[in-house]
């Protein structure tokens, strides 16, 4: 009886919120996508891949600011899968957050989870994906957010917005890669091409037909919405002759300022104005990989599409591409992100956190479960913890249902050895401990995290993705943070807004957020191969007091483990 009276209240709470928050010039939208395998062809080779509604990639969301949105997903495949709604905030509601056993069961085949949310304060460019292991290589769209009725952008109205998915492509089936990989514990094969909205381009075999093109008249201006889908690779994107005006990042918007080039993290998203003020001709657009491990393989293949005025009919310009490990380029070009104005800074904190994050290796006995560098299995950790999912229930259900001996509450705040992370790394520090570990905070509090890069194997950027926050980027820098000098040339007048940061090769990345969402949260890698290896773990934001600061009930149909 209690226990159907807590959930009657909650429910009555998700009524008055959907009521109080679809009001006026907001709308409700309902979509259906059906999870299938689907027969594509790329480089010449046809195989089975699983899309969401039979394209790829996936259909586009488009709402306002203010929206309520039910997507149903169905499941018509044989592996069971997620949605996760990559840099929506989802207050108060984590259960439609999507990560697989974090704050969900995936939904089974034949089975159906309905994911209920309402755009809260944002717009600008997101995406969807799929959060179950490799699936995202293929489940993947666009999550376009306008703002509400009435409201305008903060720059003149363009006349095309056009959505540009960066992603990656294998010949081979990706879940044999990845099951490869991990039996191995050696590094997966990399990919076979680069991706523009699925499609490899014509400097490809057999791709020429496919290549996308979009035709514009002189004197256009035009919306780029730039995503990374890329399951494993940071991107450069530019467009040959023409300069790209910097608006929004991860859908917020920033200061504007002019680039030639852009760089792109897993995750992350980028919004870019386009004048078509150029020779009447058509342009390749082209995407190409920035990657910042030494020694190691990466695709190095160069993607393109086609941006072509109407009636031009000449030979696409190929534009000129930075190197592969153009860390300078990208420097530059983050350096330059600012929030458009002075904003609210947490200047004092309650939580100081300091995470070392990288690769690390696990001992074991030479054979074919051991083909990682002298005999090892890869890792990857944070704080020298290697995360391990539940797989009989889901963080989130143990958390609020008090199920004991899923996770424990002592993920460390710092490094439990302090080292040169940087430099020579002795080989001793080079294997995490595994567990489930998870870190609270108090409703409310001010969090900084300095993401510490390591030279464990090798110094790499890495793209760090924290699920239902947005947060400021304070600082970066190379080599070792240094809490005494570096924290006096923070930015806390105009720090731009992220929910994915790509903490630098060799470097860090110091962010403050406000604990102001309640649930279990995870904060990962977006280098899948990363996540795999263990590079995760979550925050628990316990409640605040009011309703407004209480986690919402979970679902009737939350899937069950």
């Amino acid at each position: 009886m209690e226990s159907n009276l807590v959930f009657i209240v909650g429910l009555l709470a998700i009524l008055l919120t959907l009521v109080s928050m679809t009001k006026a010039n907001e709308a409700t939208h309902y979509y259906e996508f059906n999870v299938q395998e689907q027969t594509v062809t790329r480089l010449c080779k046809s195989h089975q891949i699983l899309t969401v509604n039979g394209q790829f990639p996936g259909p586009i969301v488009e709402v306002r600011n203010g929206d309520a949105v039910t997507v149903k997903v169905t499941n018509k495949a044989r592996y069971n899968v997620t949605i996760h709604w990559h840099g929506l905030r989802q207050m108060q509601n984590p259960w439609a957050d999507g990560p697989e056993f974090v704050t969900q069961c995936p939904i089974r085949s034949g089975n159906s989870y309905t994911y209920r949310f309402i755009i809260q304060d944002q717009e600008g460019t997101l995406w969807w994906h799929a959060h179950s292991r490799w699936l995202r290589a293929t489940v993947y769209g666009a999550l376009i957010i306008h703002p509400k009725l009435g409201f305008s952008y903060p720059f003149p109205k363009p006349k095309l917005e056009l959505p540009i998915v960066l992603g990656e492509w294998w010949t081979r089936d990706i879940v044999s890669v990845m099951q490869q990989a991990l039996f191995s514990g050696a590094a997966p094969n990399i990919s076979d091409a680069l991706t523009i909205n699925g499609q490899p381009g014509d400097l490809f075999k057999c791709s020429q037909q496919g290549t996308v093109r979009y035709t514009v008249n002189p004197g256009d201006t035009v919306l780029l919405r730039v995503i990374n889908a890329a399951l494993n690779q940071q991107l450069f994107f530019t467009v040959a002759n023409h300069k790209l005006t910097v608006v929004a990042t991860d859908a917020v918007y920033t200061k504007p300022f002019a680039t030639d080039v852009i760089m792109v993290g897993p995750g992350q998203t980028t919004d870019v104005l386009l004048t078509a003020n150029q020779k009447p001709g058509r342009y390749y657009m082209a995407a190409r990989a920035y990657a910042s491990a030494r020694n190691a393989p990466f695709d190095n293949t160069t993607a393109t599409a086609i941006l072509e005025y109407k009636s031009a009919t000449s030979r696409p310009i190929l534009p000129p591409l930075p190197a592969y490990n153009d860390t300078n380029t990208v420097t530059a070009f983050s350096n330059q992100l600012k929030s458009p104005e002075k904003v609210n800074v947490p200047t004092k904190f309650d939580q100081s956190l300091f995470f070392a994050i990288g690769f690390g290796f696990f001992n074991c006995s030479p054979g074919p479960r051991c083909q990682g560098p002298n005999n090892t299995r890869f890792g990857a950790s944070m704080n020298n913890v290697s995360f391990v999912l539940p797989s009989r229930v889901s963080l989130l259900q143990a958390y609020t249902n008090k199920i004991p001996n899923i996770y424990t509450t002592d993920f460390p705040p710092t490094p439990p050895v302090k080292f040169d992370y940087t430099g020579s790394v002795p080989r001793g520090l080079w294997q995490p401990i595994r567990g489930t570990k998870l870190y609270n905070l108090k409703f409310g509090s001010n969090v900084q995290i300095v993401l510490q890069d390591t030279n464990i194997f090798t110094t790499e950027d890495h793209p760090v993705h924290l699920h239902g926050y947005h947060f400021y980027v304070v600082g970066q820098g190379f080599g070792n943070f240094n809490p005494s000098s570096d924290p006096a040339r923070f930015n806390l007048i105009d720090p731009p807004q992220r929910n994915t940061i790509d903490v630098p090769v060799g470097g860090w990345a110091a962010i403050r957020f406000v604990a102001d969402n309640p649930g279990v949260w995870l904060m990962h890698c977006h280098i899948d191969t990363h996540l795999a290896w263990g590079f995760a773990m979550a925050f628990i934001v316990e409640d605040g007091v009011g309703l407004s600061q209480k986690l919402l009930p979970p679902p009737s149909d939350l899937p069950r483990c």
